[in-house]
């Protein structure tokens, strides 16, 4: 088929994407939105059958046709958001949130997953709600999170459970599909298991992951994952690891999953001599039997949509019309669903899927003139998708994967073996002999993948910072069109030898900036930063990460909220190993860089830990840290200077966990000026740390607590008297840190102050004249 036909029906897609977009942003305007579209698809259809008679129309009338189906389709969108507004606006009642109590009866239909602060989160159809002696029934969808301890049976607690959530809920964001957000403070209790087809898949994949865990290393927990999307046993080191090598996508089930499970189903009615209609519903058969046992969640049926509309192209003898099947295929989807609008995972899924048809054959032609043919096509396929996809994951991540394409070709060959033996394993679970066996074998294929992502992971920059937002989008869309085409052009004409050209240059100017960029943050960043730092403020964001170093020995308190800014900061400053790892407490922006630094531990001093902690502290013991409660009191050497723990104080009830809980260390010695890091403490706790005199002023170095907040006892910085005020901070926070009041109390005892968001790493020594500071923007 020819390109400009296979194309046609891209407006379509295209079309409706835009007016669902609008109308689920929108909802009050969908309804004028729908009837306009209805109206201009009625007078469209009127005046086509006007000229119906009239000859020579057939190329317009084509055209007309495109134009009526595009339509046709978005008013079928804006009308399914218009129709479903009204439940959900009385499912967002101002009476429902604003931290009031409520009770929730609802029915869980998507996957339990693990957030990264150790949180259950689910989707679920909610079809009573009570704040106090009012009761509502209703049927919206709705998000559930609760602490796994919470749960009253967490193995009932799957697709098709009937559940109650106490607790407080809180309004979507325009867009979202779920119309509350359920906080589960008070607990969920499943009143029915998942009973029928949803009890049978349920334990038919609870049966796999058991089988799996009982095997080693990495593998073992990646073998669910890629044969029914569970990561449930995927800890948090791996999880990263797949992120940044681009093979996060091997566990999510995608079409490409979905159409392997169709092709095995077509080959085997094909080899029964089965006619094509006969292929064709055992394929289809298939495919409704896999999306029930992986659970029928918006991202899995639209693969599978997706998989069955290629099926009817088959059918129809025109398996080639791939852009046509996928435009009708989004187009379709939208209508069912219009809130995908709004998901980067099915703009990701379409986009990649897009380029795979229209991409990989003329990049597999262009790498064809340099390499063997079967490479050009290996290597075409991961290209084509990560140049397509990667402007949107910069929208998730301002970073570039380097060695993405690299990682996913040697990972290619195992995915489907793996997939194929793990859901055998899956579906042997009434065998559980064979299960085990079948388990066994899907582990190696796994463990080769789990293997490639830690190795390309832990390459040296192997993640380039980019520019965030849509400008870093736009950047990098520029770059991926530039890289494509000096890949697949011929320079046969003089445009074309420009177009290369121009493209070479500016691929060359950007591997240049990348290259001298990543050089600064990794390998020779420790050449930019002070050779004589003992105290290492990063610049992680609106958190916390400060190293410490005395004699070769280092401290890491507390490590940001996310591990790609920890990496680059200890890449720059050339730590491979972490002595002491001290986690303040456990709020995302102060643990959630701690899979960066698993297997890199020696002693981790930690602060009290909820039941939803627990597994950081595991994840880091099995990587080889020894744990430490803190405690005032509490103390120890890094190198040749000593700490102390000064607060919390011992089987304290007044500040069980949390910010006023936070571990509050003073160090000093070895090259270390006195330096007291004040966490996440508020003014309260700051009172009593006072007045418990364990405070030994004055400080050369006082990290501020929270992050500059106003919520702060102005005694104790009199107490305490800083050369230095350092406050890790965000630049352009929610929060408003740092706060005026703040910076003038520290004015006020005479600090300086140094702080991440306007000066980025911030670092400090001892000098013969008090305290040296050097700043990363400033100097």
């Amino acid at each position: 088929m020819p390109l400009r036909l296979t194309l046609r029906l891209v407006p379509v897609a295209a079309g409706t994407w835009a007016v669902a977009l609008c109308a689920i942003h929108i909802p009050d305007a969908a309804p004028a939105l729908a009837g306009v579209l209805w109206l201009a698809v009625l007078a469209l259809l009127a005046g086509a059958a006007a000229r119906s008679r009239r000859p020579g129309r057939r190329v317009a009338g084509h055209a007309a046709l495109v134009v009526v189906l595009a339509l046709g389709i978005a008013a079928a969108a804006a009308s399914h958001v218009a129709s479903a507004q009204p439940a959900r606006d009385a499912g967002a009642a101002r009476e429902l949130t604003g931290g009031r109590a409520i009770e929730v009866a609802a029915t869980v239909v998507g996957k339990v997953e693990r957030r990264i602060d150790g949180a259950l989160a689910f989707d679920a159809l909610a079809t009573r709600i009570e704040t106090g002696e009012k009761s509502r029934s209703v049927l919206v969808e709705i998000v559930v999170r609760v602490a796994p301890d919470d749960v009253s049976d967490r193995r009932l607690l799957d697709v098709g459970a009937v559940i109650v959530a106490r607790g407080t809920a809180s309004a979507s964001r325009p867009g979202e599909r779920a119309v509350l957000v359920v906080s589960a403070t008070r607990g969920v209790d499943v009143r029915v298991a998942p009973a029928g087809v949803a009890s049978t898949t349920a334990a038919l994949r609870q049966r796999l992951v058991a089988a799996a865990e009982r095997l080693p290393g990495h593998g073992a927990g990646l073998v669910p994952g890629l044969a029914v999307g569970d990561t449930s046993a995927v800890d948090a080191e791996l999880d990263t690891a797949m992120k940044e090598s681009s093979l996060s996508h091997l566990t999510a089930v995608s079409g490409a999953n979905c159409a392997l499970v169709v092709g095995l189903a077509f080959a085997a009615a094909a080899a029964a001599g089965a006619r094509r209609s006969l292929r064709v519903a055992s394929g289809l058969v298939a495919l409704v039997g896999f999306v029930v046992l992986v659970t029928p969640e918006p991202s899995v049926v639209r693969a599978g949509v997706m998989a069955a509309v290629a099926m009817l192209g088959v059918l129809l003898g025109r398996p080639g019309a791939g852009m046509a099947i996928l435009s009708l295929a989004v187009g379709v989807l939208l209508v069912v669903d219009p809130w995908l609008a709004g998901s980067l995972g099915f703009a990701l899924s379409s986009v990649a899927t897009a380029s795979l048809l229209l991409f990989a054959r003329p990049l597999a032609g262009g790498l064809a003139r340099g390499l063997p043919r079967a490479l050009a096509l290996a290597l075409a396929v991961p290209l084509a998708a990560q140049l397509a996809c990667g402007p949107l994951l910069v929208l998730i991540a301002p970073q570039v994967p380097v060695y993405g394409v690299v990682a996913n070709l040697l990972a290619a060959p195992a995915a489907p073996v793996a997939t194929v033996i793990g859901l055998a394993a899956c579906l042997s679970a009434p065998l559980p002999w064979l299960q085990d066996g079948l388990a066994a074998l899907a582990w190696v294929p796994a463990s080769w993948i789990a293997a490639t992502a830690t190795t390309i992971s832990a390459l040296p920059g192997d993640l380039v910072p980019w520019l965030e937002g849509w400008p870093g989008a736009a950047a990098l869309g520029a770059v991926g069109l530039a890289v494509g085409l000096l890949v697949a052009l011929r320079r046969s004409t003089r445009p074309r030898r420009a177009a290369r050209l121009a493209s070479a240059v500016i691929v060359a100017v950007v591997a240049g900036i990348i290259g001298g960029g990543g050089l600064l943050t990794s390998v020779a960043g420790r050449w930019t930063l002070p050779s004589q730092w003992s105290v290492l403020a990063c610049d992680v964001g609106q958190g916390d990460a400060v190293l410490l170093r005395s004699g070769g020995v280092v401290a890491l308190v507390d490590t940001g909220p996310a591990p790609e800014p920890l990496t680059t900061c200890l890449d720059r400053a050339g730590i491979d190993h972490l002595d002491l790892l001290v986690l303040t407490h456990f709020d995302l922006d102060h643990a959630g860089g701690v899979p960066a630094v698993v297997g890199r531990v020696g002693t981790v001093l930690h602060g009290p830990a909820l039941a939803e902690d627990e597994h950081l502290l595991y994840e880091l013991a099995e990587g080889g840290a020894r744990m430490v409660d803190a405690r005032a009191g509490v103390t120890g050497a890094l190198g040749a200077a000593r700490w102390r723990v000064v607060w919390p104080p011992p089987q304290s009830r007044a500040f069980t966990a949390g910010n006023d809980a936070s571990v509050i260390l003073d160090v000093r010695g070895g090259g270390i000026p006195p330096t007291l890091l004040l966490g996440d403490l508020s003014a309260s706790p700051q009172r009593a740390l006072v007045a418990s005199g364990a405070l030994d002023p004055p400080y050369a170095i006082v990290k501020v607590a929270h992050h500059g907040s106003a919520d702060q006892d102005a005694a104790l910085y009199a107490t305490a008297r800083p050369a230095v005020a350092l406050v890790t901070v965000g630049a352009d926070n929610d929060y408003g840190h740092p706060r005026e009041e703040i910076l003038s109390v520290l004015s006020g005892v005479g600090a300086r102050i140094a702080r991440t968001d306007v000066e980025g790493i911030v670092a400090l020594w001892g000098s013969e004249t008090g305290v040296a500071v050097w700043r990363e923007r400033g100097g």
